[in-house]
């Protein structure tokens, strides 16, 4: 399935930080890896010197780039990348990349989240919220760390936690999730994060509400249990599925009212080295787009994350 991957720089050590993952991946899938840096106009960052945008200085940003990308290359290439391919593109970053993919038959494209490039324009940030909106490949996020990138450095994902909603729409993020998994051999779990029946707290403080009526706890009790089989029996069936496929398959079904927080500690107890989670679906945890859940699981852990962006249906 990944035949091609794709990592997004800006001249910054904080972008390559997606390279040893990329590199890892590369390596297993036997896979070109692609390189790319985009140029763009800054004449609306710095309307003040128009000069920036003259046909010399662009040829001259154009050319330091391409040194700048050759030079990368070089050391992918050093760390075993068999196929490694540059390229210096220019357009508004994340339209230009989605176009770049959609030609190039780029089948994964790999990227940290925030970084900070030539003249000190931020623009990972944004580039990977658009891109996660906008573009049908699926796209792993890595959270940068402070230090040098060490291309030696094998990044294997071990175990995956992919977490589902129950709805056809949510499980479009399997086929990729599990193409990753079953190049590093991973075991994976299925989580169903169920939101309480009734509160349990209540945001006042000096506030303590009466006990509810033995009757009403009772029925309580006994659509919680309901919920909680029918989603078991869910991903059972779901587990079944993907062990014909000989995979290594568990599943975990948990009561959270704040469903990141339960992704999070979820991928924490496994422990899960990706997270694999659907975006732009119509309810539940399948209603996922960064600045929501998917944006707080993927600053409140540190481990990578998946996300793709589900075909319409039909």
């Amino acid at each position: 399935m990944y035949r091609s991957l794709l990592v997004p720089l800006d001249g910054s050590a904080s972008a390559e930080q997606a390279l040893p993952l990329a590199l890892s991946v590369a390596r297993r899938a036997e896979a070109e890896l692609q390189i790319v840096y985009v140029h763009s106009s800054l004449e609306e960052d710095y309307p003040e010197h128009r000069f920036l945008n003259e046909e010399s200085w662009v040829t001259e940003w154009k050319t330091r780039h391409g040194q700048y990308l050759d030079h990368v290359a070089d050391r992918l290439r050093a760390a075993g990348a068999k196929t490694v391919t540059a390229h210096v593109l220019q357009g508004e970053v994340a339209g230009t990349i989605g176009k770049h993919v959609l030609e190039a038959r780029v089948s994964l494209v790999l990227m940290t989240t925030h970084a900070r490039g030539a003249m000190g324009r931020m623009w990972l940030g944004s580039v990977a919220d658009q891109l996660v909106r906008e573009l049908p490949r699926p796209l792993l996020l890595v959270r940068p760390v402070e230090g040098p990138v060490d291309l030696t450095r094998d990044v294997p994902l071990k175990h995956v936690l992919i977490p589902l909603d129950g709805t056809p729409l949510a499980e479009q993020i399997l086929e990729p999730a599990v193409a990753l998994g079953e190049l590093m051999d991973a075991d994976y779990t299925l989580l169903r994060v169920l939101r309480p029946v009734a509160p349990i707290h209540y945001p006042s403080e000096g506030v303590i509400p009466a006990a509810l009526p033995e009757g009403m706890n009772q029925q309580l009790e006994r659509v919680e249990t309901a919920i909680r089989l029918k989603a078991q029996e869910y991903l059972d069936e779901v587990a079944v599925r993907l062990r014909g496929r000989l995979l290594r398959v568990r599943t975990q079904v948990v009561e959270e009212s704040q469903p990141a927080l339960a992704v999070i500690e979820a991928a924490r107890q496994l422990p899960a080295d990706m997270i694999a989670m659907q975006t732009h679906g119509r309810r539940g945890l399948s209603r996922l787009i960064l600045g929501s859940v998917a944006d707080k699981v993927l600053r409140g852990t540190p481990v990578p994350l998946l996300v793709h962006r589900p075909a319409p249906p039909e």
